[in-house]
């Protein structure tokens, strides 16, 4: 996946996770059941305008702030990168390809990131359909399973790129 073509995907993914927001937050009660404990049932509420400001900047504005934040950093000419083997894969030849792909998997990241996140929206849209509201626990740690499945191989395939 070419660079341009992942931070296109992460972009269109970031408008598309924007409007299941803002559709879905229309079928929820004035207030919302916004956070729950460890068995799913509801313990925090706030009104729905908060609540969807909040998932608005957490849904857009952290996979936002990681992928551009990150790559913005990566243009600095002093930039810090932390890999394994640096040397080699800073060597002046191969500078440019190594950003490129650790731009790429910032893209990565942030997808993943996104449709996680938009998961966890969509159970908490969920758990405030029913009465008294309640989180599908099992739901939540299936889908936290799947997003820790995928960032693990994610770093996988980052270290096995960075192999000498």
């Amino acid at each position: 996946m070419q660079r341009g073509r992942a931070l296109l995907i992460f972009l269109v993914l970031l408008a598309v996770a924007a409007l299941f927001i803002g559709a879905t937050g229309r079928g929820l009660p004035a207030v919302v059941a916004s956070h729950f404990d460890a068995s799913g049932a509801a313990n925090g509420f706030m009104p729905r305008g908060a609540y969807l400001l909040l998932m608005l900047a957490v849904v857009v504005g952290v996979p936002l702030a990681v992928v551009v934040g990150s790559g913005r950093a990566l243009d600095r000419p002093g930039a810090r990168i932390n890999l394994p083997h640096r040397d080699h894969w800073l060597a002046p030849g191969r500078r440019e390809e190594t950003v490129a792909f650790i731009r790429r998997q910032l893209a990565r990241f942030g997808i993943l990131l996104v449709v996680f996140l938009c998961y966890t929206h969509w159970l908490v849209v969920r758990a405030n359909g029913v009465s008294p509201p309640r989180l599908p626990l099992l739901w939540f740690v299936a889908g936290l399973g799947f997003f820790l499945a995928g960032v693990l191989v994610w770093g996988l395939v980052f270290l096995r790129r960075f192999r000498l």
